[in-house]
């Protein structure tokens, strides 16, 4: 037997994705993987629909259908006050991961550094391989996963060409100050560091939170590949459907990698993500309402079972540390515990970080979920309260 390409042999398939595989297994409740419970929105899957009926089943312009582009360039104008040139600079993708891949194939050099804040989500690593640069990390403290301006300068020297910039974070839920990111603007202009920023959360933030993203920032519009997607705005994660915007001459590279890699998005849902986008603020306004449930319910179920957490301020998934619960597990067999004894899927901790030990005492909780998952949750957990945790 032949042996595999010598970038793979450090790594194995997502662990997140491996939890689903084992809820599936288990019949247990997903709450690892970040993929809504819920319908999608009526709006968009007519549209799908209609568009398929009309023929729109075939290639697209490879860089995206022109309605999708514009779209995306009036929302990021009309959200950010931030202008994309849809004919030049939007490039729709197979979603954030294919644009991440395309990000550091078309940016970096074998040997160069790209900086990583962790935890970090598990396909950034990957990508970084795949273009044979060597990754640098800077940890979130917890609790409260604040960015420490120290420790981010002491990452970047002369062979840093890229920083991989997540808010609002995954897998922590912190969204990022604007003190923050201008710590990092700061030290890209200083050391010509393109940042590439996953903002595919942007549109699910809590409280007095707001997302800013990292090319509005003085300067950083020509340092910025702005990476998203609609997956989690409309609760469409299957439909694959990303962009990244860029100034020109970063575009044309990340066009020629799209048009070699996946050639372009499913049709039919370019079409129907134009419909989402074109959905009124109030849509926006209800999801944010819906979601901030979500969360305090997530919130108060795991604190009244003894898991120590921070309420997140973005996205939807919850870190906690399940020491009170269970204190001599670690996170793998915790997970094991929850998805076999409990019935609960959860993701370990530790696969966010390059160094595990970090996130030996915690587990990834997705909330992207209706009512009645959460009342299972409880009740799962109920039944187990009184029970010692077999590992």
């Amino acid at each position: 037997m032949y042996p595999s390409a010598k970038r793979l042999q450090e790594f194995h398939p997502s662990v997140i994705r491996e939890m689903t595989r084992l809820a599936i297994k288990h019949k247990a409740i997903n709450m690892a993987q970040g993929l809504p419970d819920f319908p999608s929105p009526p709006e968009l899957i007519r549209a799908a629909s209609v568009a398929m009926e009309e023929g729109h089943n075939q290639y697209t312009n490879t860089w995206g259908i022109p309605e999708l582009r514009q779209a995306i360039s009036n929302n990021l104008q009309n959200l950010y006050d931030l202008y994309y040139d849809p004919e030049e600079q939007i490039t729709v993708t197979c979603g954030v991961t294919e644009g991440i891949v395309l990000a550091m194939l078309s940016l970096v050099n074998p040997g160069d550094e790209v900086i990583v804040i962790e935890p970090f989500h598990d396909n950034y690593l990957p990508a970084i391989n795949f273009a044979q640069a060597k990754p640098v990390f800077v940890r979130l403290e917890p609790p409260f996963f604040q960015l420490d301006p120290e420790r981010l300068r002491a990452a970047f020297s002369h062979k840093t060409k890229a920083i991989i910039v997540n808010t609002p974070h995954n897998p922590t839920g912190r969204v990022f100050t604007r003190e923050e990111l201008n710590s990092i603007a700061s030290l890209c202009r200083e050391f010509n560091v393109v940042a590439v920023t996953d903002e595919i959360y942007d549109r699910i933030t809590f409280d007095e939170h707001q997302h800013i993203p990292l090319a509005t920032l003085d300067g950083m519009f020509e340092q910025t590949l702005t990476i998203s997607g609609l997956s989690k705005t409309f609760s469409i994660t299957g439909w694959r459907i990303g962009y990244v915007c860029a100034p020109t001459n970063l575009s044309a590279a990340i066009r020629t990698l799209h048009d070699f890699t996946t050639i372009c998005a499913p049709a039919p849902f370019q079409y129907a993500a134009v419909a989402g986008l074109k959905l009124p603020e109030s849509f926006f306004e209800t999801q944010k309402q819906a979601y901030t449930t979500r969360r305090d319910r997530i919130v108060k179920i795991l604190e009244e079972y003894q898991f120590i957490v921070q309420p997140p301020q973005g996205a939807y998934y919850i870190m906690s540390d399940f020491t009170q619960y269970s204190a001599h597990a670690d996170d793998y067999e915790f997970a094991k515990y929850l998805v076999e004894e409990v019935g609960i899927a959860v993701v370990p901790g530790s696969s966010f970080y390059s160094t595990p030990e970090l996130g030996r005492n915690t587990v990834r909780w997705s909330f992207a979920k209706k009512t009645e998952t959460f009342d299972a949750v409880e009740q799962r957990l109920h039944l187990k309260k009184h029970k010692s945790v077999g590992v």
